[in-house]
C-alpha cells in the first residue's frame, strides 16, 4: 500500500490529502505502480456573480493503484471540489485531469457519462437510494446500464450484497433498513459494476 501525505496551500487554509490508492477491476490491474489518477497543474475557481473564488491552484497529484484514498481538511479547502474533478463530475478551470488513462478535461460530456458508468463507484455522503427500490434493485441499477445478461446481473448483485454482509435483507426497501444497513447497500452499489475507482 503506497501512502503519500500532500500539503497544498489554498486560498487561506492548507489541504491535507493522505493517500492510500485503490485500484479495483475495470480496464486498472491493480498491479501497484500503475498511475490510476494524475492530477496535473489544476486549478480551480468559481464565479459568484463579480466574485472569484480560488478553491485549488496549480496543483499536482499522481496516485498508484493498490489502496485507498483518505482527504482531510477544513471546510472550504476543496476536498470536495478534487473528488468532482477526479470523478468527472467537474472540469478544471485549468490543468488535467487523468484518470484510468481517460484525459477528463478534454472530455464530451457524453464521454464523460459513459466513462463515469464503466471506471467510478459513487458513495453518496446521503446514500441517495432509491425509496421505491428494493435493496436488490438499488444494487442493480447501476448494472442497468451494461451490457450483462439479467442472470450476470444477479449473480453481481448477489455477491456485492454478500460482500456487505446484507445478502439477508435484498428484498426490503430503504426505509425498512438501519442507517448502517442503507449505507452498506450504497457501497455494494458502488461496488457491483467493479469500478476502477
Amino acid at each position: 500500500m503506497v501512502c503519500v501525505t500532500v500539503a497544498v496551500r489554498q486560498f487561506r487554509c492548507c489541504l491535507v490529502v493522505v493517500v492510500c490508492v485503490w485500484g479495483g477491476g475495470g480496464a486498472v490491474s491493480g498491479s501497484g505502480g500503475e498511475r490510476l489518477v494524475v492530477v496535473r497543474n489544476v486549478s480551480k475557481e468559481f464565479r459568484r456573480d463579480q466574485l472569484v473564488i480560488p478553491v485549488l491552484n496549480g496543483m499536482n497529484l499522481e496516485l498508484e493503484a493498490g489502496g485507498y484514498l483518505a482527504l482531510m481538511g477544513p471546510s472550504g479547502s476543496g476536498k470536495t471540489t478534487l473528488l468532482n474533478l477526479i470523478a468527472g463530475l467537474d472540469r478544471p478551470t485549468s490543468g488535467e485531469v487523468i484518470v484510468c488513462g481517460q484525459d477528463l478535461s478534454r472530455a464530451t460530456e457524453g464521454e464523460l457519462s459513459r466513462w463515469r458508468a464503466r471506471y467510478i463507484g459513487f458513495i453518496f455522503q446521503m446514500y441517495n437510494l432509491i425509496p421505491v427500490l428494493t435493496a436488490y434493485e438499488n444494487v442493480e441499477l447501476p448494472l442497468t446500464l451494461t451490457s450483462l445478461s439479467r442472470r450476470e446481473r444477479d449473480e453481481h448483485v448477489k455477491a456485492a450484497l454478500e460482500v456487505v454482509g446484507l445478502s439477508e435483507r435484498m428484498d426490503h426497501y430503504p426505509r425498512q433498513l438501519s442507517g448502517g444497513q442503507e449505507q452498506r447497500v450504497a457501497i455494494a452499489r458502488a461496488i457491483v459494476t467493479d469500478p476502477s475507482l
